[in-house]
């Protein structure tokens, strides 16, 4: 049989998966790492390249180790990674710079950027999909002004997933899906534009070739063959950014059709064949891995984490139950939540803010409109009140996306981590009023980048039927009506008491969670 292999670059760790030409995965191996701050810069979050890739390598040889698959097996391996993370090469193709998508340098550069027209960021916007709030814009300035030695010696840049093909082949590229977040991106001609650079002030002489997901690059190169164990005769197949990808991994391929992906942050994807820009620049927007497939995004900011930080802080006794028999400590709090009314007995909580990328910030996290009667009010109605927090964030991106594009969907993928929670599923399909379903393969965002390595092998014909040979479905949930009451009066409380507490923020009488550099 053949195989396919993916290397996985998150935030947090680096994974290489193996799978099937079925679509099936046949083992994993991963690493934890760490993006350190410079102390001499608030915000920094550099990238290593030198250790990551030792510990990419680490992945590599495990995973082969663990299968038993013999590396000439594997007939091609693509790569997909966290957006928005760049790296910076000097005239001998060596990494002198990189950052984390997580690096928040670039507030002073924001205002200079805004000092040349009062209109540049609309102005970008309307041609790239993206504000200053994310991208390489701002970093790029950044290191322009901070480090002009860096900055003289950059000849190329790629983003992270690039960097992987590149470190497996030996050849820069850039692919639409992860390049476009770099906000130096023509949206409907897929390549960067150069006019965007200029009238920023940086250069425009180091942007890679563009290739489309699922392009071959090239092989192994036998420096990496030597290094890693990987064969010679193994195609490097261009692969993507994780969102996108992930939506590949999802079957969420067609106009109109959208996902939800429940991690540390959570992305609705909504796909589009016909690219409108927003008037007022409140929702993101990129090429999809597909070609001539565009998606309108908005993120809601830590849902993950937030659920991560209540169990470390409040679910001791669950996790001491987990460690003693396996059940799951989020399981077990999902039974007691379960029996909490929609709604969590009329109590509030804000975290994340509904998008609105042209002024990004969210409020402080707040609890509100709860009582001292513990049979109402107790750590699993505050367990419940955060799920519904994201599901209200995710009704008003959906409402955002929907306003813009004038369609109405019925249904909606959900996939990553939250998806294996039935209760956070229903709460989802009870706010957004549509149905959902629910992949196989929850971590969708490999199994598209194993898609992309499976088009360029030729095992597939294209992106789409790559989905429609591997991608299942394992369950769905329609609305629940009486909830659904509950929540539509919910969800304008939920605004109000945003409003309320952003005004707060503003004010300086609270800390925002989250603020785009320079606001």
């Amino acid at each position: 049989m053949a195989y396919l292999m993916v290397i996985d670059a998150g935030t947090g760790s680096v994974r290489s998966v193996i799978f099937d030409e079925n679509g099936k995965q046949i083992g994993v191996s991963s690493r934890e790492w760490q993006h350190k701050e410079d102390p001499r810069y608030q915000g920094s979050m550099d990238f290593d390249c030198e250790n990551n890739w030792l510990l990419c390598l680490d992945t590599i040889k495990e995973v082969f180790a663990k299968t038993k698959i013999m590396p000439t097996e594997i007939k091609a391996i693509a790569t997909t990674s966290m957006r928005e993370a760049i790296v910076l090469y000097d005239e001998n193709n060596k990494e002198i710079w990189a950052c984390a998508n997580v690096d928040a340098r670039g507030s002073t550069e924001v205002a200079q950027l805004k000092s040349i027209s009062e209109h540049i960021e609309r102005d970008i916007y309307k041609i790239s999909g993206q504000t200053f709030s994310l991208g390489a814009l701002c970093r790029l300035l950044w290191v322009k002004n901070n480090m002009p030695d860096i900055y003289e010696k950059t000849k190329s840049i790629s983003m992270l997933d690039n960097w992987l093909t590149f470190k497996l082949s030996g050849i820069l590229s850039v692919e639409p899906s992860n390049g476009c977040t770099t906000g130096i991106f023509d949206l409907l001609k897929r390549t960067f534009d150069t006019e965007i650079a200029a009238l920023c002030g940086l250069r425009s002489d180091i942007f890679p070739k563009v290739y489309e997901c699922g392009e071959v690059l090239g092989k192994i190169s036998g420096e990496c063959a030597s290094e890693s164990g990987l064969s010679t005769e193994t195609l490097v197949v261009v692969g993507g950014g994780d969102a996108q990808l992930g939506a590949l991994g999802a079957g969420v391929v067609n106009s109109g059709q959208a996902a939800v992906f429940g991690g540390s942050f959570w992305q609705l994807e909504y796909n589009t064949d016909k690219l409108n820009f927003d008037e007022n620049c409140r929702i993101r927007i990129n090429c999809h891995a597909v070609p001539n497939m565009w998606q309108y995004e908005a993120i809601a900011f830590f849902p993950g984490l937030i659920m991560r930080w209540y169990r470390d802080a409040f679910c001791q006794l669950e996790q001491q139950i987990e460690n003693e028999t396996g059940k799951s400590a989020y399981a077990q709090m999902d039974a007691h939540a379960e029996k909490v009314p929609a709604g969590s007995n009329s109590m509030l909580c804000t975290f994340s803010n509904v998008m609105d990328y042209i002024a990004w910030r969210h409020a402080a996290p707040t609890f509100t409109n709860f009582s001292i009667n513990f049979t109402k009010h107790n750590r699993y109605t505050f367990y419940r009140a955060i799920m519904e927090n994201a599901a209200f964030v995710t009704r008003g991106h959906l409402l955002l996306a929907e306003n813009i594009t004038g369609d109405k969907i019925s249904e909606i993928v959900f996939a990553g981590g939250a998806s294996q929670s039935p209760l956070w599923c229903q709460i989802l399909a009870d706010v957004l009023n549509v149905k959902i379903k629910v992949p196989v393969v929850k971590e969708s965002t490999a199994l598209g980048a194993a898609i992309c390595a499976g088009v360029g092998a030729k095992m597939f014909s294209d992106l789409k039927d790559g989905c429609e040979k591997v991608v299942c479905f394992e369950r769905s949930f329609e609305p629940i009506q009486e909830n659904r009451a509950v929540y539509d009066a919910m969800y304008q409380k939920f605004l109000n008491v945003y409003e309320a507490q952003l005004k707060l923020a503003d004010q300086k009488v609270t800390d925002y969670m989250w603020v785009a550099p320079g606001l």
